[in-house]
């Protein structure tokens, strides 16, 4: 029998200085079991040497090294078998042949050879018995029991001699050979669990990653492009307010209004990202889902008019207005009939206008801008143009560009199944194309 590796380094089982045993409790049984057949096949073969008028040393002799032979019962279970076999018409072995036709039988040797063997068995034993009970009956003053009863008693004491042995030997084996299966399956279950843990860590590392681009993203739409007119209308305010106080105030106000908006959508989402939904005595982590959400909520009351539901096509006018409030040149084209579309086509949507035009407010103050929005059958295209900047305004601000802009736009439109196109023009500005499936 053959066990796996886990349950072998389990159970000490190391063929390491032991021979083929693995274990000392097994080749002290082997040794013991050995020496007792020794011992037996020794005083048989005297009695056999004394029938037979042989030399008695002689008998013993031969009847030690037959049973001795029960030590490789583990290693060689077919040549003990064999040696029983052989010694059977001498009347001796009788525990040689009961342990190794066991052992025989509970090995991983063929079913035929096991077959074969018991048979020998089973034969050699029937015509030893069939001689000695026929020599037991002539010499009984006994009447004749008969024909049948000679080959009856003959019979019965070769199967119960042989049978049982190969009966238990055949059950152990199939036990074992059970139980070693058993341990296989629980080795591969604990590796398959093993690999399916990992991949489980994997994609919820995964998953994480993507929570936390989807913030990013998120934390960005809210606040850069408020920031940036921010920005812009403070430079404006510091340029007109020697000369017209009545348009620095109107800026001032737009600048305060704007500030005081990006700091609540960022005071709610770090109040998430540090209490987890306002929980702040639970201790436990917060998940980036709930990060998520609130970035996304603040982001959608950002972007909708009047505090809707969430940023929408209809508001790409508000965000028209506000860039022509910093003296931008902004110009809106809307070709086919405007309609309502997926929540998320219509946040996608409006956010490219956005980040487009908040891109042109970084690196392109000045510029003339055109937006044109087409409404198709299946799809809805947009497309923010703006020409070459001029000459830089000394007094212009210099906004910082963190370079995520195109990325998370290129991202949510991917996400949607649509395309996006962003590069220079021939004339020397920069194009922003985006087209999104309408269901």
């Amino acid at each position: 029998m053959t066990t796996t590796g886990a349950y072998r380094e389990a159970t000490g089982s190391t063929t390491r200085g032991w021979l083929w045993w693995g274990r000392r409790r097994s080749a002290a049984l082997d040794v013991g079991l050995a020496l007792l057949s020794a011992l037996e096949c020794a005083a048989e073969g005297a009695w056999f040497a004394d029938e037979t008028a042989t030399p008695v040393p002689l008998g013993v002799l031969f009847g030690l090294i037959a049973g001795s032979v029960l030590v490789l019962r583990r290693r060689w279970p077919v040549a003990v078998v064999l040696v029983s076999v052989a010694v059977t018409p001498a009347e001796m072995g009788y525990l040689l042949g009961l342990v190794g036709l066991y052992t025989l039988a509970a090995s991983d040797v063929p079913r035929r050879i096991i077959g074969t063997l018991a048979g020998m068995a089973l034969t050699a034993t029937f015509i030893v018995s069939f001689v000695r009970v026929g020599q037991d009956v002539r010499a009984s003053d006994l009447a004749d029991p008969g024909d049948w009863y000679v080959p009856l008693m003959a019979g019965f004491v070769a199967v119960g001699v042989v049978l049982p042995s190969v009966l238990f030997g055949l059950y152990i084996g199939a036990r074992r050979r059970l139980m070693e299966s058993l341990r296989e399956r629980a080795d591969s279950l604990e590796q398959e669990l093993l690999l399916l843990a990992d991949r489980a860590e994997q994609r919820a590392q995964w998953a994480r990653t993507e929570e936390r681009t989807r913030i990013a993203r998120e934390m960005h739409d809210v606040v850069a492009h408020r920031v940036s007119l921010m920005v812009v209308h403070a430079a404006a305010l510091q340029a007109v307010a020697p000369k017209d106080p009545q348009k620095a105030v109107k800026n001032a106000a737009l600048v305060g209004d704007m500030g005081r908006q990006a700091l609540t959508e960022l005071r709610e989402m770090l109040g998430v990202l540090r209490t987890g939904d306002g929980e702040r005595r639970t201790g436990a982590p917060v998940p980036l889902a709930s990060v998520g959400a609130a970035a996304a909520a603040a982001a959608a009351r950002g972007g909708a008019a009047g505090g809707g539901a969430g940023p929408c096509i209809a508001d790409v006018e508000d965000l028209v207005g506000q860039s022509r409030q910093t003296g931008m040149v902004v110009e809106l084209a809307v070709q086919g009939d405007p309609r309502e579309y997926a929540p998320e086509v219509e946040q996608t949507a409006y956010r490219v206008v956005q980040e487009a035009l908040t891109n042109v407010h970084k690196h392109a103050a000045g510029a003339k801008v055109t937006i044109r929005l087409a409404h198709r059958d299946a799809e809805v295209a947009m497309q923010v143009e703006n020409c070459a900047p001029g000459q830089p305004d000394p007094t212009s601000p210099a906004l910082p560009s963190g370079g995520n802009g195109l990325l998370g736009m290129r991202e949510r439109v991917l996400a949607l199944g649509g395309v996006f196109v962003s590069g220079p023009t021939d004339t020397g500005g920069f194009r922003v194309s985006a087209v999104l499936p309408a269901g």
